[in-house]
Order: C-alpha cells, then sequence, then structure tokens
C-alpha cells in the first residue's frame, strides 16, 4: 500500500494546532520532527527548551487530494506556512527490517560484538550479542550505549552482580551476562523496555539470569555494578537512590551525558565515589567510579 505524505515547516508554536487540523483532514498519522540542523539537547534544571520551526510529516491515504489540502491549510494559517511545502507518495515497506539494513555489526573493546539478527557469528576469544533495533532505545549506535559497552567489555564483570538503571532495550544487562556477570536487574519506568529487554534476554539465552522490574517493583540493595544511562537532571536528582545501590568498593558506571554537564554529575557522586576523568564520544562522555 502506497500513502500520501505531506510535510509542511512552520514556528514550532503552533505545530500541534496544525497536527490537529490535519489530522481533522483525514491524515492517518501525524509526527514531528526539528526542521532545523542545530540540535536540542536536555535543559537545564528549570528550562523549557524547543526546536523554533518544526517540520510536522502527515500520512495521508491515496484518495486524499494533496493540493485540496495545502489550499485549506494556507487558509487556515495564512501568515504561518505560506512556503515550505512538501508532497510526495510513499511506498509501503517493512520499516524495521528497512532500517536494519543499514544496521551493521559493531565492536566495542575488544571482545563484545553486537549482531542483528542473521549477521551473526563466533570469533575466538569474543562474546556476540544479538540485537535488532525495536521497542526501546539501545542498540548501540547511539555514544551514550557505546560507551557503557565499551566499559563492560573493557572490565572483569565475571560472577558480579549488576543493575541496570533505565534498561531501555537491556542491551547493558544482556551484555554484563554474556560477559560473565552472575546476574543484571533490570529497570525502567517504560513497561515496554522491560518487554523489549526480556525480548533480547531470551534471544541470547541468558533470560535466566536477568529479573526486570518497574521502580515500584524494584526493593532495593546493593550490587556490585551499577550502570546508569540516562540523562544528567536524573543522575543528579536521583544521586542518592542510585549510590545507594553500590556495594562499598563497588563500581558505578553513569552515561547519558553531554561534555559540558560532566562536572557537575561528577560532583554530585565525588562526595560517595572517587571518580574517573570522563571519556568523551562526540558530544557525550561516561563518567565511572568506585565507592569509597
Amino acid at each position: 500500500m502506497a500513502w500520501h505524505q505531506i510535510s509542511v515547516i512552520s514556528n514550532s508554536a503552533i505545530a500541534p494546532d496544525i497536527s490537529d487540523f490535519l489530522s481533522g483532514l483525514g491524515a492517518v498519522s501525524v509526527t514531528y520532527m526539528s526542521a532545523e540542523s542545530k540540535p536540542v539537547y536536555e535543559p537545564k534544571i528549570g528550562e523549557t527548551k524547543i526546536w523554533e520551526h518544526t517540520k510536522t510529516i502527515a500520512l495521508f491515504e491515496l484518495d486524499a487530494t494533496p493540493e485540496i489540502i495545502q489550499t485549506l491549510l494556507l487558509q487556515q494559517f495564512p501568515d504561518n506556512i505560506a512556503h515550505d511545502w512538501h508532497a510526495e507518495i510513499l511506498q509501503d515497506q517493512t520499516w524495521e527490517r528497512a532500517w536494519m539494513e543499514h544496521f551493521q555489526p559493531m565492536q566495542f573493546g575488544k571482545r563484545l560484538w553486537v549482531y542483528p539478527s542473521g549477521q551473526e557469528h563466533s570469533k575466538p576469544g569474543t562474546v556476540s550479542l544479538i540485537l535488532d533495533p525495536g521497542l526501546a532505545f539501545g542498540s548501540g549506535t547511539h555514544p551514550t550505549t557505546a560507551l557503557c559497552l565499551e566499559w563492560l567489555a573493557e572490565h572483569d564483570v565475571a560472577g558480579k552482580t549488576v543493575i541496570d538503571f533505565g534498561c531501555g532495550s537491556g542491551i547493558l544487562a544482556v551484555a554484563a551476562v554474556l560477559l560473565g556477570a552472575k546476574e543484571a536487574h533490570a529497570i525502567d519506568i517504560d513497561p515496554q523496555a522491560l518487554t523489549a529487554t526480556i525480548d533480547n534476554a531470551q534471544k541470547n539465552g541468558v533470560v535466566s539470569k536477568i529479573k526486570t522490574y518497574l521502580p515500584e517493583q524494584f526493593t532495593p540493595f546493593a550490587v556490585d555494578i551499577v550502570l546508569a544511562n540516562i540523562l544528567a537532571k536524573p543522575l543528579i536528582e536521583l544521586s542518592d537512590s542510585i549510590s545507594a545501590l553500590v556495594i562499598p568498593q563497588g563500581q558505578l558506571v553513569l552515561s547519558g551525558i553531554l561534555k559540558e554537564q560532566a562536572p557537575s554529575v561528577s560532583n554530585t557522586y565525588q562526595t560517595r565515589f572517587t571518580m574517573s576523568t570522563p571519556v568523551v564520544q562526540g558530544d557525550w562522555c561516561r563518567l565511572d567510579g568506585i565507592k569509597k
């Protein structure tokens, strides 16, 4: 099946109104994305940020008439979107498989490889993790996840108990167990993340060693290693809770932190941990420390 895809750029303030209007005209889906090349990162505490201009993208069935939709849209919003209009026919496809064509095997450290299904193979002295893009964040392609996978691949986790705090796809929990951890406890506020974690644990044959929890289901206890790949703001706000999950001389790995945010996050934890120098990849960095 094919679709009409219509996109229009507007001031971000009216993007919700445009979305409602397009839905009223019969759009089967409406999505937003930044119309600018400049990214908007996590705001500072108390600050609200959004990109200045938004591209609103709507899908219509083929019996819709883009020219009529454009006319009605320009009549409704004459001062906001008199230009930057685009319409095309979009052929249907299996989107997950199309995305996976660009998802190639990745190596982390010397001994960890992440493979999409159908491309996995065993190399002497390495560990293979099978993972496909899916419901939750965390495939290894983003620097925040890659930095954590590199840490796991470069440290001895054999026989240790791990907490994956904000587990997303569960890639860190699965990697830890494949690299020799005794067990991993995966926590996330999103039920879909827990579903993805269980699916990926089953795919890699380690489901018996991974337990999943929503925050309200988890009874805190201290472990050898805590991995928290979330964002700087919650890392700071939850520092007491996260710190309490690490045993004395245990290890803490923090990610999801922009380079300029590293000092404030590190300062928050340094009273309880001996913090290492940040490890940087692109705009992002990883912090790790040993509990005093």
